[in-house]
């Protein structure tokens, strides 16, 4: 059964392109504040521009709950990102704002534990 899963997942790796999961570091969204940036940097990504109510994480929940697609913000208490594409089970490419170290990245995520919102709702 182990030595199934692991063919079956080299397989699934070797049809990938080399930098299909590959972190991109991302430069620090404009009008956003050098801490604490997450729901801004979101903001700049979905709406164009930084919208100040939505700083606070907490603030994506008024957004009406979707299923994970394209386009669709993932939530929870202190951070929140921005979908992009579905990898494969609950992994996505995800425009991650302040995702460690004061950094913005693209990169595969899981949305396990995330709420999803649709923020044009």
């Amino acid at each position: 059964m182990i030595k199934r899963t692991l063919v079956a997942l080299a397989l699934a790796l070797a049809i990938l392109p080399a930098n299909a999961l590959a972190a991109e570091m991302l430069p620090h969204p404009p009008g956003c504040p050098y801490r604490l940036f997450c729901g801004c940097g979101a903001s700049v990504k979905v709406f164009g521009q930084s919208v100040r109510s939505l700083w606070l994480a907490r603030a994506w929940f008024k957004f009406p709950r979707a299923m994970p697609n394209s386009g669709m913000v993932g939530v929870r208490n202190h951070h929140v990102f921005v979908l992009d594409r579905h990898v494969s089970g609950n992994t996505w490419m995800v425009y991650d704002y302040n995702s460690g170290g004061r950094k913005s990245r693209y990169h595969a995520r899981s949305i396990a534990g995330y709420t999803i919102v649709n923020p044009r709702g």
